[in-house]
């Protein structure tokens, strides 16, 4: 490709105040290995300056679960339940979700379950890919506030920003190889989700998304009249839901804090869904009574973690639920309805929380 092409396809303005370096990055991605293709769609969604990096994280084409459980000696049922305990559930057999490269540490699992049994090692890669998943947000976090933001500041150019991106990338290469693989996918998985809390965040370290809190109500009187193994199968149990039902809709586990769950999602529909599943399951046995809050807005992303007033507000919401109720603000409620997910929203009225002057307005949401 030459100048003239990558301007064809609307890649390079010749008369842009930064056309020499954007033409060096366009050139420095085809030494990449990068399409044309792979530009335009990478410029479509405004990450350009991320391709290298990206095609780095998880080289090679993609397989589908069918494609994958072959190579890999497993069966499509037992893919589809690891990927859904790593935290990157593949619902439709037909997505090329998967690489050459994590055949290895699907068949670590298989080793594993056939010492420990299936279950058991389903419950330890769920930890270890909770522990990924949040290591990967803190890294994403990290080059966001340590690396772009003083490059951008700097005004270093488009080429900076991605070697940077590739530079980043290649520094796992000094892990383990089975935390490796787990570790890129859930890489692959943060930064989308950054990427997309990005769109109207008003800084490099903060994400514009939705925070939700499920807590079970009656755990801990119950928690004193169990046995101990009962109550480490309950445990089990609640962690196991808690990271399947937010895996399943495109969430992140943040922290379990005894007997409440804290997850993030970049859509209000996705974070509503999940709140209710949550109670629904939870709710089952009648043993404990689950209730929630969620809200939405800009966080600071640090460490794997989130803060600021809207993380607080959704725990203060949690609070003030009563059982098998979740709670949400009237920016949950207003994004949920503009996406017309199927929840009703019934008004809960103001209600005045600690840390905060002024009322909020909240709303109880169910299904239609």
């Amino acid at each position: 490709m030459d100048a003239a092409e990558y301007e064809a396809r609307g890649l390079y303005d010749p008369e842009a105040p930064n056309a020499v370096d954007r033409l060096a990055l366009l050139e420095w991605l085809a030494e990449q290995g990068a399409t044309v293709d792979q530009m335009v769609d990478a410029e479509k969604r405004a990450h350009l300056t991320g391709l290298a990096g990206d095609l780095a994280l998880r080289p090679g084409p993609r397989l589908t679960v069918s494609e994958f459980a072959e190579k890999a000696g497993l069966t499509v049922e037992d893919v589809q339940r690891l990927a859904l305990t790593i935290g990157r559930p593949v619902e439709n057999p037909e997505e090329p979700a998967f690489t050459v490269d994590d055949i290895e540490g699907f068949r670590m699992f298989a080793l594993g379950a056939s010492v420990f049994g299936q279950e058991a090692i389903l419950r330890f890669t769920r930890v270890v890919g909770a522990s990924l998943a949040r290591v990967a947000d803190a890294a994403v976090a990290l080059f966001m506030s340590d690396v772009e933001t003083p490059l951008s500041r700097a005004d270093a150019g488009q080429l900076a920003l991605a070697k940077a991106n590739l530079d980043a990338v290649g520094a796992l290469r000094a892990l383990p190889p089975g935390m490796e693989i787990m570790l890129r996918v859930h890489m692959e998985r943060a930064i989308e989700r950054n990427r997309r809390g990005r769109v109207e965040s008003t800084s490099p370290v903060t994400v514009v998304t939705a925070i939700g809190f499920v807590d079970l109500v009656g755990f801990t009187p119950l928690s004193q009249q169990m046995p101990i193994d009962e109550l480490g199968a309950v445990v089990d149990e609640f962690e196991g839901v808690a990271y399947n039902t937010v895996a399943s809709h495109g969430g992140q586990v943040v922290k379990l804090i005894g007997d409440e769950v804290m997850f993030v999602t970049v859509d209000a529909a996705s974070a509503s869904e999940i709140a209710l599943e949550l109670v629904e399951r939870f709710g089952e046995e009648g043993r404990v009574t689950p209730r929630g809050g969620l809200a939405f807005g800009e966080v600071l992303s640090r460490g794997g973690d989130y803060y600021g007033p809207v993380v607080n507000l959704a725990s203060r919401i949690a609070e003030l639920a009563v059982p098998n109720e979740i709670l949400v603000t009237d920016d949950v409620r207003v994004r949920a309805e503009r996406a017309l997910a199927p929840f009703r929203f019934d008004g809960a009225g103001r209600r005045m929380l600690k840390g905060f002057d002024e009322p909020v307005e909240l709303f109880a949401v169910r299904r239609e």
